[in-house]
């Protein structure tokens, strides 16, 4: 078992100030594969004093220096890519093959989009006016991060943070640490000064909730669930700091009548299951217009029934378990509520698959005959439930999709372009996915309503961590 229980602050791993130990679990085998420790108020205080300290001077490197120093570490994560897919799929259960073309690829994508946009971004601009606009680092930055894809949350919250300037504290999910550590050893290793980044294991209850609360912290950027994103406002409304959130999702995805059916309905069902559904923008509502909803559901329910679970250390496109006990309740009463409020199960149910008796896995599980009030129609499942609704008309469709607390993403299916543009235009959501449409690096991710504030990635990830400062020129003589 892995030795994980120091942190890393102002350069140097160090011993927690009261020992608090904790075992990491591999979903998988439910045997613990580290221990880390649990970090309090204090470990925050020292942590944060080591980046205000920083900032005063890492606040005025050039871009040039801090893109060498992105691009080193860019290089260092490609050296030691693999190391970041074992950690993965070790703590958080993920598939080797997912894991190694998507979760830890987005280390590479990210980090790559954020350097781009770096080189475009204007840190000085001059109005029609004559006044001067400066862009400027925020301060000190806290970052909480979720456990289902790790190093994409850490890569969208830290790059940025590195790379205007600022400086930051990292306290990723307890669930999932270790690649949290992985990328600390890395950034060690590309030479960023001392305090720059700091990272502190713990809870949300009480490493999270100190550093939200923390006077000289300047910023909050969170991700996970919108209960707990409420929780991080109201601490950080105190000190009035900016807060970007990242929440949760209830995604439609509006299947009409002209879309390429076998096509469409197929990449639609893996991709809700992708992840063991563990993904906040999956498309876990399919709206599926009345005339082809029979054979939708015939098509999605072959797809469910194809799909198989299976130890994640081996190579394939099988399901990988949730990651936690906790999860796997939380999952397993939705799956019983929708059998109980009278949705028609076509695949899967409740219970673990047949042989996986150890470990977190879940039958992936298609639900018909849905209606939007339904429990699994509303809440986020965060596990491979799919709920198939039927609606009308076009105008029916739009009611529905955007009959949610959420509005993080959208998906549409058609073979008629006006159609497209024209829904995606009247959806309430922050990225909207026409025909398996593909989420790229450098575009901004993030959504309406209670999915959260602020965007991710790119020049729109960049912006979220510049203050704007007006400078007044004098009138000339």
């Amino acid at each position: 078992m892995l030795d994980k229980r120091k942190f890393y602050i102002d350069g140097q791993w160090v011993d927690p100030i009261t020992a608090n130990d904790l075992e990491v679990l591999n979903p998988a085998t439910e045997k613990p594969v580290a221990v880390i420790s649990m970090g309090m108020a204090a470990d925050i205080d020292r942590a944060v004093a080591a980046a205000k300290k920083v900032f005063a001077t890492y606040s005025h490197t050039s871009v040039d220096e801090r893109l060498a120093l992105l691009e080193k570490l860019l290089s260092i994560y490609k050296r030691r890519y693999d190391e970041m897919v074992a950690t993965i799929t070790m703590e958080l259960g993920a598939p080797k093959t997912m894991t190694r073309e998507q979760q830890a690829d987005v280390g590479v994508g990210h980090l790559q989009g954020f350097i781009d946009a770096l080189k475009r971004l204007k840190t000085r601009d001059t109005l029609p006016n004559g006044d001067v606009i400066l862009r400027e680092p925020i301060g000190v930055c806290g970052l909480i991060t979720p456990w289902n894809w790790p190093i994409n949350q850490i890569a969208l919250k830290v790059v940025p943070a590195l790379a205007t300037g600022s400086t930051c504290v990292l306290k990723p999910s307890e669930f999932t640490p270790l690649n949290a550590m992985l990328y600390a050893e890395m950034i060690d290793e590309a030479g960023f000064p001392a305090g720059v980044f700091n990272l502190v294991n713990g809870d949300g209850i009480n490493a999270g909730a100190a550093l939200s609360k923390h006077r000289d912290i300047d910023m909050m950027s969170f991700t996970g669930s919108t209960r707990a994103g409420i929780a991080v406002s109201k601490d950080a409304a105190e000190t009035v700091k900016r807060v970007t959130l990242e929440l949760g999702g209830k995604s439609p995805n509006i299947v009409f009548a002209d879309a390429n059916l076998e096509d469409r309905v197929t990449g639609s069902v893996l991709e809700c299951f992708n992840n063991s559904g563990q993904s906040c923008d999956a498309p876990t509502r399919m709206l599926v217009e009345r005339s082809v909803y029979d054979k939708v559901v015939e098509i999605a329910g072959r797809v469910g029934r194809e799909a198989a679970v299976g130890d994640p250390t081996k190579e394939g496109s099988h399901i990988g378990p949730l990651v936690s006990d906790v999860q796997f309740g939380r999952v397993q009463a939705l799956i019983e509520a929708g059998i109980a409020e009278g949705a028609r199960l076509v695949v899967g149910g409740a219970g673990k698959p047949s042989g996986f008796e150890t470990g977190y896995f879940v039958k992936p599980t298609i639900f018909a005959d849905v209606n939007n009030t339904m429990r699994i129609a509303r809440e986020e499942v965060f596990g491979p439930v799919l709920a198939i609704i039927p609606f009308d008309t076009e105008e029916e469709a739009i009611t529905i999709a955007n009959d949610t607390n959420y509005g993080l993403a959208a998906y549409v299916q058609t073979g008629d372009p006006k159609r497209a543009e024209r829904v995606a235009s009247r959806l309430r959501a922050g990225m909207v996915h026409i025909n398996g449409g593909p989420h790229r690096y450098g575009s901004p991710f993030g959504g309406y309503k209670q999915s959260g504030n602020g965007r991710e990635g790119g020049m729109f990830g960049l912006e979220d961590f510049l203050e704007v400062k007006t400078v007044h020129i004098p009138d000339a003589a």
